[in-house]
């Protein structure tokens, strides 16, 4: 069930970056794995396949990176690091990024 709950929390947080930079099929995102998240690289790419069926993400390739640090304070959840829209990169930072629209941290 926890796992279930953070895939669905990310999910909502991938299509508002979308919604807030007009819109766009998601082509890419990176994301931050929690040491006590519960997964691993290879079970939360499975994870995401199936929670993004559907929505503005389905398709989306995945950057994923595994912490190791327990005592990190995102070291029980997923932290969306970026997005990638198909229509071209949008930066939310103040340096420009020719990449990636960032989604500030939870």
């Amino acid at each position: 069930m926890h796992e279930r709950a953070l895939m669905a929390d990310l999910v909502r947080k991938i299509e508002a970056v979308a919604a807030e930079q007009g819109g766009g099929r998601v082509v890419g995102v990176r994301v931050h794995l929690g040491a006590l998240s519960h997964f691993t690289v290879e079970h939360f790419c499975e994870h995401f396949v199936d929670a993004t069926r559907g929505t503005v993400a389905e398709g989306a390739s995945v950057e994923a990176e595994l912490g190791g640090d327990l005592v990190d304070p995102r070291a029980q959840g997923v932290v969306l690091e970026s997005v990638e829209l198909a229509r071209g990169p949008v930066s939310k930072s103040r340096a420009p990024s020719p990449a990636r629209i960032l989604s500030p941290p939870t």
